[in-house]
C-alpha cells in the first residue's frame, strides 16, 4: 500500500524556516515526480514546487529564492525548504506524486 507522510511543520514567526519532509513508502517509482502543494483556509490546493525524474525543478512564482525541493532517493524521502516564511505561507501543505496524496501538514507563520 502506497503512503505519503509529511512531518515538519509548525508554528513560525515570520521571516522563519521550517523544513518539511515527505516519506514515501509503498510502489511508487523512487524517480516519480514528487511535488508539494500547500491549501490556505479557505483556498484552493496550489502547487508549490515540483521535482521531475531528469531532477528538473518548478517552484511557484511567489516562493522562488526562499524554498528549495530536494529528494533522496535512497532514503525515498522529498523535502521542502523554507525560508524567510510570510505569513501568506501559512496553510496545510501536502505532498504528492501522481495518484497519492498525503495527508498534510500544517504550517502557520505569525506577523
Amino acid at each position: 500500500q502506497v503512503q505519503l507522510v509529511e512531518s515538519g511543520g509548525g508554528l513560525v514567526q515570520a521571516g522563519g524556516s521550517l523544513r518539511l519532509s515527505c516519506i514515501v513508502s509503498g510502489s511508487i517509482s523512487s524517480v516519480s515526480t514528487m511535488s508539494w502543494f500547500r491549501q490556505a483556509p479557505g483556498g484552493q490546493r496550489e502547487l508549490v514546487a515540483a521535482i521531475f525524474p531528469d531532477n528538473e525543478i518548478n517552484y511557484r512564482a511567489a516562493v522562488k529564492g526562499r524554498f528549495t525541493i530536494s529528494r533522496d532517493t535512497a532514503k525515498n524521502t522529498v523535502s521542502l525548504q523554507m525560508n524567510e516564511l510570510k505569513p501568506e505561507d501559512s496553510g496545510v501543505y501536502f505532498c504528492h506524486s501522481p495518484g497519492y496524496w498525503g495527508k498534510g501538514t500544517l504550517v502557520t507563520v505569525s506577523s
